[in-house]
């Protein structure tokens, strides 16, 4: 099933897009790379995985396929848009799903969760290393995260590197490695992997 297939049920589509997307999948290519990066470092046989700024849910929907006997929470502030996540869901059918209004800046669970997935939510929080800090909080022991955030540099085609573009609702353009390592060690995670994940055939498609 393609990725995001299951925004044919969403009420904000088109009916061409909902065509586009049941065959398709989710017309936005960075999501694929990130998702082909992402998902499979995620191993939630059972527990209970939080999708840190879900959107659309599409990431929410490809754990819950995977992921049986997990229970996935797809958590948002945007309540608007969990309405429809959840008009989704009820079309789905799908039993290990739910969606949570959440403020990630504001997340006080201790404990919950044996994973979180948070693709390029970091960039969009002004007090990245505090929300850090509050997904370590929320994981239980052992726990693992699995975080994706744009680089700060980006490689154009044809003419190298440049920082990042600018972006509504970002804080910062990206992050570089050692930044991150270092924010994420402040926080008390311990690394078990840090690389880019853009090899150059994702860039020229992405570009």
């Amino acid at each position: 099933m393609p990725l995001g297939s299951e925004l044919r049920h969403s009420k904000t589509l088109s009916k061409a897009e909902k065509l586009y997307v049941r065959v398709f999948g989710a017309p936005i290519n960075g999501l694929r790379i990130r998702a082909r990066r992402a998902l499979p470092l995620v191993r939630a046989e059972r527990g209970e995985v939080m999708d840190a700024g879900c959107g659309t849910g599409v990431f929410t929907f490809a754990l819950a396929r995977r992921f049986p006997n997990a229970t996935i929470v797809g958590a948002d502030i945007d309540t608007e848009q969990l309405e429809d996540n959840r008009r989704v869901l009820a079309e789905l059918g799908l039993t290990n799903v739910r969606f949570e209004t959440t403020d990630l800046t504001r997340l006080s669970d201790e404990d919950r969760f044996d994973w979180i997935l948070s693709v390029d939510n970091l960039e969009h929080i002004e007090d990245d290393e505090d929300a850090l800090r509050r997904f370590r909080r929320a994981l239980k022991p052992g726990g693992r995260l699995v975080l994706h955030v744009p680089g700060y540099e980006r490689r154009w085609l044809f003419f190298g590197w440049s920082v990042n573009f600018d972006v509504e609702g970002h804080f910062r353009p990206g992050y570089r490695i050692e930044e991150l390592r270092g924010k994420l060690e402040r926080a008390g995670f311990e690394i078990e992997q840090l690389h880019a994940t853009y090899g150059w055939i994702e860039t020229i498609t992405n570009n």
